[in-house]
């Protein structure tokens, strides 16, 4: 049953419209404040097939201006890399005592990190770790020789993300507590990231919809053609 919190905020916007990206963040800013701070949120639907290798949208990017929580680095490292894990200010740093521990059931970190030479042993977590999406992947730079600069994006403002079998993406902009610039300059950034993702062999409409919402409210529908337009300005 929907709270009268939620329900007060659902009655506070028109459903049947689509606001341009102003409009948009300061309806959800508006409504009444939860107990805690609210993590605002963009759901968007493609028009890609993810069956089809080429349409497998997953990247990542920095925002910025973070997504105001810090994330729990875990680093697959060995010798002079785990120590520079370590001083960028990493969470976790091992092989196989780390391996152990996460085929034991433990899984309290947010980002895996990995350098390639040990992604044979890494490779046997995949079962564990793909499908929450943190086993490392080269393509969003979480496979790398350079441990200290994946750390520290990764304890600031990298998000990564990817489509899933719907061909939805559901991606962190922020928290409700961000000032409307700051979240406007976030979401931007997401959008021109998505729309360089667009497979080059894809036809038709490639951004369906925008949906914007924070944990625990309604979302609004975001005005796909005015949102894109204002992310080339």
């Amino acid at each position: 049953m929907a709270s009268k919190r939620y329900k007060k905020a659902y009655e506070s916007f028109d459903k049947t419209k689509k606001y341009e990206l102003t409009e948009g963040i300061k309806i959800i800013k508006s409504y009444p404040k939860a107990k805690f701070d609210e993590t605002v949120e963009l759901h968007f639907n493609l028009g890609v097939d993810p069956r089809k290798a080429d349409q497998q949208i997953r990247n990542s990017l920095v925002l910025p201006h973070g997504t105001g929580r810090i994330n729990r680095v875990l680093v697959f490292a060995e010798g002079e890399k785990a120590d520079e894990a370590t001083k960028a200010g990493a969470d976790y740093v091992g092989v196989d005592n780390l391996v152990e521990k996460i085929n034991s059931g433990w899984m309290d970190f947010d980002v895996v990190i990995a350098t390639p030479n040990l992604m044979g042993k890494i490779g046997r977590l995949g079962k564990v770790l793909g499908p929450r999406g943190l086993m490392p992947n080269p393509k969003v730079g979480t496979v790398t020789m350079d441990i200290e600069k994946a750390v520290s994006e990764s304890k600031g403002g990298k998000i990564t993300y990817r489509v899933d079998k719907l061909s939805n993406l559901h991606i962190i902009a922020g928290k409700l507590s961000f000032d409307a610039m700051q979240l406007e300059e976030n979401i931007l950034t997401i959008i021109r990231a998505i729309m360089r993702d667009r497979p080059a062999a894809l036809k038709g409409v490639f951004m369906k919809s925008i949906t914007l919402t924070s944990t625990m409210s309604p979302g609004v529908k975001l005005d796909v053609a005015a949102v894109t337009l204002e992310s080339k300005k």
